[in-house]
């Protein structure tokens, strides 16, 4: 947790109505710390499908139960358009975007963090299981010290100046202590259940959100030698590396091994698919990133690191590129499956995270 003047400092707590970001303002408050929540309303929702509503209202418990006063801003139309719009675009493009990424730096550490300010707060805390130490050289933002849960793969786009405003004090414990502290101090959200996925879908079917957002057009489904085998919905249903929801078995000529999909040609709305779990198609030795944020000194030649290519994954040993123009090859020294442009890369070493871009392209 990054050193504060005293122990009576204003703090904002960007108070969700999750356990985490209640146990956040506890510790905080215990702490002796002047701690005041906000809710940030990020989404407009007639369909029902968003908990918006029930989460401002276990918001208000929890500050009730605490004694904190609690703010609400309404960030929705920002939200809208810098992460929803963005993430349109890239499904339209065929690529397959992380909101969640966007909306840390977007949002929580841009307009949330600025409206924590001037509220008078001197840091906003979050409910981040990640840590953030304050140097000689500035902010450092590491994984936190339960495995299972380090989100610094989601924070890697923040500006490294928003950490120097940063508290995270869930990133030193595990979640099982989490739930432990938010039971025995009765807070009313202690048994809640983690939000999962991304707010404006909600519960609702991940295909039936894209169809009433995007035109989706059916072509065909080809093997990488170019035999058309089949007709897909719109390349925007489908992700590198997916199995289910393709609909292609029993075809004359073909084994009974599953399809995956291996590839999307975007240019001629065409999708690649490939038998076989294993089939080398779906790897690739070679990673291009772009779009790319520095949390510490970008390097200058060619290093090791530890990449995340998803979230949870364990960090793949790879070779760091330089390039002339400003953004870097990745060279994994294991051949990598299924890597998704529009996804991210995130580097670390050791448990500091360097920083991280967006794959835009990758080889055999």
């Amino acid at each position: 947790m990054p050193p504060v003047p005293t122990s009576s400092t204003r703090i904002i707590v960007a108070l969700s109505g999750g356990v985490d970001s209640a146990v956040t303002a506890l510790l905080l408050r215990r702490a002796g710390h002047d701690v005041q929540g906000l809710f940030m309303h990020n989404w407009e929702d007639d369909e029902g499908y968003c908990t918006t509503a029930q989460d401002y209202q276990d918001a208000r418990a929890v500050a009730d139960e605490l004694g904190i006063a609690l703010h609400r801003v309404d960030l929705s139309a920002q939200y809208r358009d810098r992460v929803f719009a963005h993430f349109l675009a890239e499904y339209r493009a065929g690529r397959t975007p992380n909101p969640d990424v966007l909306c840390n730096r977007e949002i929580k550490f841009g307009d949330c963090l600025a409206h924590a300010l001037r509220l008078g707060g001197h840091a906003l805390a979050t409910g981040h299981y990640a840590r953030v130490e304050q140097g000689p050289e500035g902010p450092a933002l590491l994984k936190g010290i339960d495995p299972g849960k380090d989100q610094s793969y989601f924070l890697h786009a923040v500006h490294r100046s928003q950490f120097a405003r940063a508290l995270m004090p869930l990133g030193a414990l595990h979640k099982t202590e989490v739930r432990d502290i938010a039971r025995e101090a009765g807070l009313p959200v202690h048994a809640k259940r983690d939000s999962t996925g991304i707010c404006f879908i909600g519960e609702r079917p991940f295909r039936e959100f894209l169809a009433q957002h995007l035109h989706a057009e059916p072509g065909p489904i080809e093997t990488p030698d170019g035999r058309r085998i089949g007709e897909h919905e719109g390349l925007a249903y489908y992700t590198l590396g997916q199995r289910g929801g393709i609909h292609l078995g029993g075809m004359k000529g073909f084994d009974e091994a599953p399809w995956f999909v291996a590839a999307k040609d975007v240019a001629r709305n065409v999708l690649v698919v490939v038998q076989g779990a294993e089939h080398p198609a779906l790897y690739c030795r070679s990673v291009r990133v772009e779009a790319l944020n520095w949390l510490a000194p970008p390097p200058q030649q060619a290093r090791l690191v530890g990449v995340k290519l998803r979230y949870r994954q364990p960090d793949q040993s790879a070779q760091l590129l330089p390039q002339p123009d400003g953004n870097v090859e990745l060279l994994p020294q294991e051949p990598q499956r299924a890597v998704t442009p529009g996804q991210s890369a995130v580097f670390y070493e050791g448990d500091r995270c360097l920083g991280g871009g967006v794959i835009v392209e990758t080889r055999l």
